[in-house]
């Protein structure tokens, strides 16, 4: 980990990017730590992109981990979701 709220990780070209940490968060009913950053690109829809990985928060080098089951996905976006309606109500 870089700063506090940012994090480095490595491209598909193998490029060394800073991300921006956006929360983290640990799932009782899987057992595992979460985390879930930006490099704040956007996609062809103009939307930020948004990446998510398992981390072991005592792990000092924070190797990330890829996310395998639809199980876990569906946890993350259902937190995105929430996230994005709360902001967005915020907003009106």
């Amino acid at each position: 980990m870089e700063e506090k709220n940012t994090i480095t990780v490595r491209d598909e070209k193998g490029n060394k990017v800073v991300c921006d940490i956006l929360f983290t968060f640990d799932n009782e009913e899987t057992g595992k730590s979460y985390i879930v950053y930006t490099d704040n690109t956007k996609d062809n829809k103009g939307k930020t992109q948004v990446y998510a990985s398992i981390y072991d928060p005592k792990d000092k080098d924070m190797k990330l981990e890829e996310i395998k089951t639809d199980k876990e996905w569906r946890i993350i976006e259902k937190i995105l979701e929430t996230i994005q309606e709360e902001v967005t109500n915020k907003g009106e």
